[in-house]
């Protein structure tokens, strides 16, 4: 038996059933169908080493995010197809027999696999200080992901700058960027904004709502970002735009924040950072910062099922490559907090089609960029988003998470709530 038709047969055994997927060796050898859509390249014997030591999604992902393994062809078809990674990531191997066990054991053994664990790749967050969600970790996990570099994120995004889900009034019509504005202008309209209103845009990233709401609906704007490199491109661009006598955007956690009332505040891919356990007192700050009649939209990521018991350290990818700390909440969740909080929730538009369009779109911007965002941040990062982003987009197409974007409104006493009767009205 090659080298690679072994490796191929390991993984089947782990997998629980036939990977069909082209393998090939760091001995030249292959394996697998005779013309696959995606080949799986184990470059060294360190990449089973990691899988070996880490049989689930994590060890996968060092392989891949360090090199030691590489994928030639279309990563979407490795992801989705017969959802290889995911049989053999969520695959229980409690539930194999003993027989089963040494059958793998020894071909481990036979491929030379067997040693100490490999060192996790640098891009991966390992140890993290103080409490979860206190304002120290929350600034270093945001830093994690958004302080890679404003270059790398724009040959993503495009010029608009916009990280979250795009809006696509007509299915397939239109640009990037023109559902990226579409999208800020829906937030607007929801919001009801008009000349004079004071917005807030919580966790403002580089601007781009807020220089939205300034400059097609006359409001003044107050961002704020815990990230340094977000707030600078921010500045940059409200300057550029000449919006700076409209618009401040601060370093700033949004638990700081103490000018209110605000006529209006936005929360566009924040909370999914705030946590379950801080998602009322996040709601009651922002209620506390309206006044009466105002209105919040809290547009999130959010889980389609019941949250399970999350284990002291989650051996997820996301957790330990992209968002350290980050929580998606069902939409229960959001709302609950919101109505303990005391606001009423008016609308709730799912967008899980759209973002999966984004995200697409996205990998399609990494991948027609690619020599560039190696030279920017390295092939381990470059990797590591790449395999992000695609697997993200699967996620939304299969419905396994979905966004919302909730409207509530902090009413009056006396229970008007200064909003339109239908949607038409924005």
């Amino acid at each position: 038996m090659s080298t690679a038709q072994r490796i191929l047969t390991t993984f089947e055994q782990i997998a629980g059933g036939p990977v069909p997927v082209g393998v090939r060796s760091w001995d030249g050898s292959t394996a697998g169908p005779s013309d696959p859509d995606v080949t799986v390249v184990f470059r060294n014997r360190r990449a089973l080493r990691r899988v070996l030591w880490s049989p689930n999604e994590i060890g996968l992902a060092r392989a891949y995010v360090s090199g030691d393994m590489d994928v030639e062809g279309d990563l979407f078809a490795l992801i989705e197809g017969p959802a290889v990674i995911e049989r053999i990531a969520r695959r229980d191997l409690r539930e194999l027999d003993r027989h089963e066990i040494r059958d793998i054991a020894n071909n481990f053994l036979r491929l030379g696999a067997l040693g100490l664990p490999p060192k996790p790749p640098a891009e991966e967050v390992r140890r993290r200080a103080g409490a979860k969600h206190s304002k120290d970790r929350d600034a270093e996990a945001v830093s994690h992901h958004y302080d890679v570099g404003n270059d790398f994120y724009r040959l993503i995004l495009g010029p608009s700058m916009v990280y979250s889900c795009a809006y696509w009034a007509t299915p397939g019509s239109g640009t990037l960027e023109d559902a990226q504005f579409a999208k800020m202008d829906l937030i607007c309209r929801k919001l009801g904004l008009t000349k004079g209103m004071r917005l807030l845009d919580v966790g403002c990233g580089w601007g781009s709502m807020a220089i939205h709401a300034a400059t097609h609906y006359g409001v003044d704007v107050v961002g704020v970002t815990i990230s340094h490199e977000q707030r600078e491109l921010a500045l940059k661009r409200v300057a550029e735009a000449g919006m700076s006598d409209r618009i401040e955007i601060r370093l700033q956690d949004y638990r700081d924040v103490a000018d209110g009332p605000y006529d209006a505040i936005s929360s566009i891919g924040m909370s999914e950072h705030v946590g379950d356990a801080q998602l009322t007192n996040y709601a009651c700050i922002l209620f506390g910062l309206l006044r009466p009649g105002g209105r919040l939209l809290n547009h999130a990521i959010a889980s389609v099922a019941p949250i399970a018991p999350q284990a002291k350290s989650p051996q997820t990818f996301v957790d330990r490559y992209i968002f350290p700390d980050g929580e998606l909440l069902p939409l229960s969740h959001t709302v609950g907090a919101l109505e303990r909080a005391g606001f009423e929730t008016r609308d709730s538009e799912a967008l899980r089609e759209h973002y999966a369009l984004t995200l697409r779109s996205w990998v399609d911007d990494l991948r027609g960029s690619w020599d560039e965002a190696v030279e920017l941040v390295g092939a381990a990062r470059a990797r590591t988003w790449l395999l992000y982003l695609a697997a993200s987009a699967l996620s939304f197409e299969r419905g396994r998470i979905t966004i919302h974007q909730v409207l509530a409104v902090r009413r009056h006493e006396s229970g008007a709530a200064e909003m339109p009767r239908t949607r038409a009205g924005w």
